[in-house]
C-alpha cells in the first residue's frame, strides 16, 4: 500500500488563533480516556526523509513513523524519566553479538515486524537502509563517525556490520533517527530515496496521515504495530511560530504540549492552573563564535580578550532568568569527560584590555556580528555583549539575518562572528567534539584548527579504556579553552510545557519528544 500524505486545510491555524471556536484539547471526550493529543511546535519541519532530516520537527516525525535496530535505555532519575545514550536496548534487532576485537556486530532481527505497508522486515531492508544512509548528503557523516566499513545479510533475519576498528560510538549512533530502517521494497517501487521527503515507509508506532509544514500535521496510531501500542490514538501537531501564541494556547488548555517556551514565560506558566512545566538541564549549549581565519579573530589573544569581556552572569540571570547555567568548557557539564579545570574567563574588562594591547589593538577594533533570527535570547545576548565590548573600545556591528539565510551564511564559513547553539544527540565527547572542534568537520563554521586537538580526537576514537579516553578529552578541552575559538555562554535547560494529565514525557539529549510514550488523561 502506498501512503500518500496530503496537505491539511490551510485555515486550521487561523481558526485556532482567533480562539473560542476550537474545541479545547483538555475537554473530555465521550469516554473516560483521552484518545487524542494536540501539540504546538514552532515550525513545521523540512522533510520526512530520515536520512536528510536535520531539524527537531522533522526528526520528531521520523521517530514516530520509523524504528531503528536498537534504542536508548530510559532510567528514572529523581522521579523523572531520562534517556541514557550510553545504555543500548533491543528494538528491531532482538539481540546482537560482538567479536573479540569489537570490530564485527552481528544482529538478529525480530521475525514479527511488518512495515506499515504490510511488507515484512528482513535483512534486505537493513542492508538497503544502510546503503541509503551511506549515500545521503546528511547522514553519511554519522555513518563515517560510527566507523562502518561494510555490512552484509547472513540470512533473512541476520545482518553483520563490520567496523574500521573498535568504536565505542557505534551502538550509541544506531538509535538516531538517521539510522531508521525503511521498507526498501516500497521505496524502490515508489521511485527511490527522493520519494521519502514527503512520504513514509516505516514500521513505527504512528502513521503520518497529513503534513503541511505551514500549518499542521496529523498522526494516527499504527494499529498493527509490533511493539507496545501507543496510548494516544491521534496526534495533531500545530505549527505556530510566535512564542506568545504557543504560550497562550498552552495556558488556555488548547494544546497538551508546547515546545520552545521562552525563558521569561516559564515562571508564569508554572503558576498557571492546568499547566506543568518540565525544565531540565541539558547538553544544549550557546556560544559566541569567532572566525579563526578572519582578522582580528585569527589571533588567539583577541579571542581571549573577547572571552574576558562577556557579561556571563547577566546572560544567565537577566536573559535566561534561571533557565540556563554557565558554560565553562567546549564540552557541556552533563557529558561524561567534562573538564573545566583550565577555565579562566570570568568577566574581567581590565584583563580584556591587557590582552587587546598585547595583540596590537590598544584602541580596540570594529567587527561585523551576524545575528540569526528566531531566538529572543540571542538578540538580548547580542545587545548586552555589544555594550560590554564598547567599554574596551571594540565596536560590534550587529547585522540581523533571517534564520534560513543565516544558516546558508554559516555554510560559507565566512561569517566573522556569530552566536549559535548546539545539541549533541549522542551525549559523548567523541561525537560532540568531533562534529564541532576538529579540522574540516561538518559543523566547524568558525574554522578552528589545532593539529594537537585533531590527534587527540583520533587517538580517543580508537581507545577502548573509558578512563584513558576521558584523559584525552580533558587535554582537548584545555587546548580549546586556551585557543578560545568560542566564548562559552551558557547551557540551556530543555523546557517543555504540558497540560496537567499529560504523562510519560521523557527527556532525551536530542530534545525530541517521542509521542508513543505519552498518554493524556481526560
Amino acid at each position: 500500500m502506498h501512503r500518500s500524505i496530503p496537505l491539511v486545510a490551510a485555515s486550521a491555524m487561523t481558526v485556532l488563533l482567533v480562539g473560542g471556536c476550537a474545541q479545547s484539547a483538555n475537554a473530555p471526550g465521550a469516554g473516560d480516556e483521552r484518545t487524542s493529543l494536540v501539540a504546538a511546535y514552532s515550525e513545521g519541519g523540512q522533510t520526512l526523509n530520515p536520512y536528510e532530516a536535520n531539524d527537531v520537527t522533522s526528526d520528531t516525525f521520523v521517530l514516530a513513523a520509523y524504528d531503528q535496530l536498537v534504542t536508548y535505555a530510559v532510567d528514572v532519575v529523581d522521579g523523572e524519566a531520562t534517556a541514557r545514550t550510553q545504555e543500548i536496548e533491543p528494538m528491531l534487532a532482538e539481540s546482537w553479538e560482538v567479536n573479540d576485537d569489537a570490530t564485527e556486530y552481528t544482529f538478529t532481527l525480530r521475525d514479527d515486524v511488518e512495515f506499515q505497508s504490510g511488507n515484512p522486515l528482513t535483512s534486505a531492508d537493513v542492508v538497503g537502509s544502510l546503503e541509503l544512509i551511506e549515500a545521503s548528503a546528511s547522514a553519511s557523516f554519522l555513518y563515517g563517525m560510527a566507523g562502518i566499513a561494510s555490512y552484509e545479510a547472513l540470512d533473512e533475519h541476520t545482518v553483520r556490520i563490520s567496523l574500521t576498528g573498535p568504536n565505542h560510538l557505534f551502538l550509541q549512533i544506531l538509535p538516531m533517527y538517521s539510522f531508521s530502517i525503511v521498507d526498501t521494497a516500497l521505496v524502490e517501487e515508489s521511485g527511490g530515496a527522493e520519494w521519502l521527503s514527503t512520504s513514509t515507509a516505516g514500521s513505527g508506532p504512528y502513521v503520518i496521515e497529513a503534513w503541511d509544514p505551514a500549518t499542521e500535521a496529523t498522526l494516527t496510531r499504527n494499529e498493527d504495530y509490533w511493539g507496545e501500542a501507543p496510548a494516544v490514538d491521534d496526534v495533531t501537531v500545530r505549527f505556530i511560530a510566535e512564542p506568545a501564541n504557543r504560550v497562550q494556547l498552552l495556558s488556555g488548555g488548547d494544546v497538551d504540549l508546547a515546545t520552545e517556551i521562552p525563558a521569561n514565560d516559564v515562571e508564569g506558566l508554572a503558576e498557571t492552573d492546568g499547566v506543568v512545566i518540565d525544565s531540565r538541564a541539558s547538553n544544549k549549549i550557546l556560544f559566541f563564535a569567532m572566525n579563526n581565519e578572519i582578522a582580528p579573530f585569527d589571533d588567539p589573544l583577541v579571542r581571549q580578550a573577547i572571552s574576558y569581556a562577556i557579561p556571563y552572569e547577566q546572560l544567565v540571570d537577566d536573559v535566561m532568568e534561571g533557565q540556563a547555567s554557565p558554560l565553562t568548557s567546549a564540552v557541556p557539564s552533563s557529558m561524561a569527560g567534562f573538564d573545566d579545570s583550565t577555565y579562566a574567563y570570568e568577566h574581567d574588562l581590565d584583563r580584556a584590555r591587557e590582552l587587546l594591547a598585547e595583540a596590537g589593538y590598544p584602541d580596540g577594533f570594529t567587527f561585523d556580528f551576524t545575528l540569526g533570527g528566531g531566538f529572543q535570547d540571542w538578540a538580548d545576548d547580542a545587545v548586552l555583549i555589544q555594550a560590554e565590548l564598547a567599554q574596551i573600545g571594540v565596536t560590534m556591528n550587529i547585522q540581523n539575518m533571517a534564520r534560513p539565510q543565516f544558516l546558508e551564511a554559516l555554510d560559507t564559513r565566512q561569517v566573522q562572528a556569530y552566536i549559535s547553539r548546539w545539541t549533541s544527540f549522542v551525549n559523548d565527547p567523541q561525537y560532540h567534539l568531533g562534529l564541532l572542534m576538529t579540522t574540516d568537520t561538518s559543523s566547524n563554521y568558525m574554522n578552528y584548527s589545532n593539529p594537537e586537538v585533531d590527534a587527540l580526537w583520533q587517538q580517543a576514537s580508537q581507545e577502548t579504556d573509558e578512563s584513558v579516553r576521558e584523559e584525552l578529552y580533558g587535554q582537548m578541552q584545555a587546548l580549546i579553552t586556551a585557543d578560545a575559538p568560542w566564548a562559552y555562554l551558557y547551557e540551556y535547560n530543555i523546557v517543555v510545557g504540558l497540560s496537567e494529565g499529560t504523562e510519560g514525557y521523557t527527556s532525551y539529549p536530542d530534545g525530541i519528544v517521542r509521542f508513543a510514550q505519552l498518554s493524556v488523561e481526560a
